[in-house]
């Protein structure tokens, strides 16, 4: 069978079209009680008496939790696993606040009303203290903080000094980007549930296993004890990549009521306790010779982080491999505030650093009076110029190509504002895209069942990317059977270990586990059949033999066949079962593993009014072998969707005087509809790649996303010769700004 990269129709698309898939808020339990999370009202400070009275007086009331009755846990509930695994969560063990929005209380009734009612009448008295919520203000605060997603905090590279004395062309700019907060169709839900030591969990998470083991920790339980379900996930981005307060705060609920509970966040409370793209400040020195040669450049990355947690936004990574500069130096400092804890959000430091260098290579090329498509061209890597290593793959020459000639970036007119259709001005920009590609090891199992179907199980998760679908086309094609026949399942703690679904790394990491147990499966099968001297395929040599729609069959005598089912009935009746364990070798040790992409987009910029439209966008990406070119697709259309929403619209609003977001709902935090966003135009080089796995197989969830904005705001400058250096780019800022 030949499945894999077929444009297969979501094998969960029905469930979820008619309302049968299940999410972490929809499954029934008997006695099932109601949480509600209460959340502080100022930035830092203590909590100085609680009037509980009133909220115990609300009929079906069951529980209110606080600091001064939840019960008292392990290590006083700070965590045992390093960041991210293991977060600082507010567990209501003391009567410290540290941001706004920060869990102070849950309450617990009979049902999802009675639970609203009492919550909003429980009394809570702060004593505040001045609290840091200024980025400017608490920038000369900032320090280094430590290896960063496990990744070096600064980088030199050559002399910067010399590069910036033998460049005759230099820019020197500085970048901002907002804080962006997640806000999935599904906010963050939980259902707890304990059976005596056993707890299990509902949860809309992305990393089934990684919950469970950082739940089991916060209580001082085996893993064996926690049960992680999670079936389907109405979007994470990042924000679910992590075991936050409201998990462990609802099996605490859960312990003390005696009932199973659930607890589901308002929307308001996704601003806060659930992790943010941080605000970002990013300084570039470019230095190059007439030429476009680059001789020299300097990244300095500011991004805050919570008072509570390091986190950092590693806006430098690109600039360090993306192209080749002799002499380089990237920096990362991070500014305490009190606000929650940022965390990964879709390309986490991809996209805002893409935006920085991007942005500035456009200018340089201006600057240059060089084609911005020219200058990336002659500065072309071959080899990562950071890792000195050659790419396991890279063919982004050919996305440059292909894309511009789609695009018709020949048509584009160099100088600004010189492309006009009446009062519309017309700008065309371009950026690079880039992602890491990543892997993890990750187990599965596969079982051919007795009525000659097959199961095959893998504990990963479908956070909408097409998971079921991809998993189930790779098992059908190395068991050698239908999709029909066969029934995948993820979602569930239980299952054979597979890592989180973030770091664009689940198809790259499961698919070759799923591969090696369907074809282990696959390998018993035929040896069972040919075994058997009742099979009609007994006495054929081996390397005849091949599996089809569940059938061993002959290749040179296809009446010689044999039904699967028919086989393990005559050897027992028990189903064939393989498992398997796949994990990256040493390849990165010889190979730097990215994908690759080129972005050209078309703005229309209305000159009385500088109302901006993306009319166009045409993006041509290597991303290894493409497993189904439908859902692939979506990915790659909702990541510059998103790219739009980053350049144009998305901005969390932060009152200073209270440290509290003002835009906290999805009316006034604006993302892209559909009437945003034009004709999107993505090609695939679809080549695989020779050594990150079996199947040439490269994450795609986040590529999408890094190097829209950039391209955005280049076409934003050509069009209107306006530069525009802080997201988003809104019509002010162009209206305001001055001609570069």
């Amino acid at each position: 069978m030949n499945l894999i990269g077929q444009p297969v129709d979501r094998i969960d698309g029905l469930l979820k079209v008619t309302g049968e898939a299940r999410y972490a808020a929809e499954f029934p339990e008997a006695r099932l009680a109601h949480a509600v999370l209460v959340t502080s009202t100022i930035a830092r400070g203590t909590i100085a008496s609680i009037d509980a009275s009133s909220a115990q007086a609300v009929p079906g009331v069951l529980l209110v939790m606080t600091y001064q009755n939840a019960p008292r846990l392990p290590n006083g509930g700070r965590p045992t696993l390093a960041p991210p695994a293991g977060r600082r969560l507010s567990l209501l063990q003391d009567n410290e606040v540290h941001y706004s929005n920060e869990p102070v209380a849950v309450v617990v009734a009979d049902t999802l009303e009675h639970a609203t009612d009492a919550a909003r009448q429980l009394r809570v008295v702060y004593q505040s203290s001045a609290a840091s919520v200024d980025f400017a203000q608490a920038k000369p605060n900032a320090h280094a903080p430590d290896r960063p997603q496990g990744r070096q905090t600064d980088t030199q590279r050559g002399s910067f000094e010399d590069g910036m004395q033998s460049g005759t062309v230099h820019v020197n700019a500085t970048y901002t980007t907002p804080i962006e907060h997640h806000n999935p169709m599904e906010p963050h839900a939980t259902m707890a549930r304990w059976d005596g030591p056993h707890l299990t969990l509902y949860d809309s998470t992305q990393g089934v296993s990684s919950a469970a083991q950082a739940v089991a920790k916060v209580f001082g339980i085996p893993p064996g004890d926690v049960r992680v379900i999670s079936p389907f996930i109405g979007g994470g981005f990042g924000c679910k990549g992590s075991s936050w307060s409201h998990v462990s705060l609802c099996a605490m609920a859960a312990k003390q009521t005696g009932r199973p509970v659930r607890l589901v966040l308002e929307r308001p409370q996704m601003f806060g306790p659930v992790g943010a793209r941080p605000r970002t400040e990013q300084h570039f020195t470019i230095a190059a010779r007439q030429d476009g040669t680059l001789t020299a450049m300097r990244h300095d990355s500011f991004s805050n982080t919570s008072t509570i947690e390091d986190w950092t936004e590693t806006c430098c990574m690109v600039t360090r491999m993306l192209y080749t500069v002799p002499n380089q130096v990237t920096t990362h400092r991070i500014v305490p505030l009190n606000l929650g804890t940022p965390t990964f959000m879709r390309a986490p430091g991809e996209t805002t650093g893409s935006f920085a260098l991007e942005s500035a290579m456009d200018e340089l090329a201006a600057a240059l009076k060089m084609d911005p498509l020219a200058l990336r061209l002659k500065n072309y890597a071959e080899a990562d110029p950071q890792e000195n290593k050659p790419w396991s793959g890279k063919s982004l020459r050919e996305c440059y190509q292909i894309g511009a000639q789609k695009f018709g970036w020949s048509r584009r007119t160099a100088a600004p504002r010189s492309m006009r259709d009446g009062r519309t001005l017309i700008g065309m920009g371009m950026a690079t895209a880039t992602y890491p590609a990543n892997r993890s090891e990750a187990s599965a199992i596969a079982r051919i069942l007795p009525d000659g179907t097959a199961m095959v199980a893998s504990g990963t998760q479908d956070i909408g990317t097409g998971t079921y679908t991809v998993m189930t086309q790779v098992a059908a094609d190395a068991l050698g059977f239908t999709p029909e026949k066969i029934h995948f399942a993820l979602g569930d703690s239980t299952l054979p270990r597979a890592p989180v679904s973030g770091g664009s790394q689940s198809a790259a990491s499961v698919s070759p586990a799923v591969r090696e147990a369907a074809s282990q499966a696959r390998s018993q099968l035929i040896a069972l059949a040919l075994a058997d001297p009742a099979s009609p395929v007994h006495g054929i040599a081996r390397d005849d033999i091949t599996v089809d729609n569940g059938w061993v069959v002959s290749r040179t005598q296809p009446a010689r066949r044999d039904p699967a089912a028919a086989i393990i009935a005559r050897s027992g009746g028990r189903p064939i079962e393989a498992t398997s364990t796949v994990k990256p070798g040493d390849e990165k040790q010889k190979y730097s593993f990215h994908s690759f992409g080129a972005v050209f987009v078309e703005v229309h910029v209305d000159a009385e009014l500088g109302t901006i439209r993306v009319p166009r966008v045409v993006a041509v990406y290597d991303v290894g072998r493409v497993l189904n070119q439908k859902t692939a697709r979506s990915q790659l259309m909702g990541g510059i969707v998103w790219g739009v929403g980053a350049a144009l619209q998305e901005e969390s609003s932060l009152d200073t005087r209270y440290g509290r977001f003002t835009n906290a709902n999805l009316a006034e935090y604006h993302v892209p509809v559909n009437a945003d966003i034009g004709s999107l135009d993505i090609t695939f080089i679809d080549r695989p790649d020779p050594y990150i796995n079996s199947l040439g197989v490269r994450g795609i969830g986040e590529i999408g996303i890094t190097g829209v904005p950039a391209a955005i705001a280049n076409a934003v400058y050509h069009a209107t010769g306006v530069r525009v250096r802080d997201l988003p780019v809104t019509l002010d800022k162009v209206m305001g700004g001055t001609m570069v």
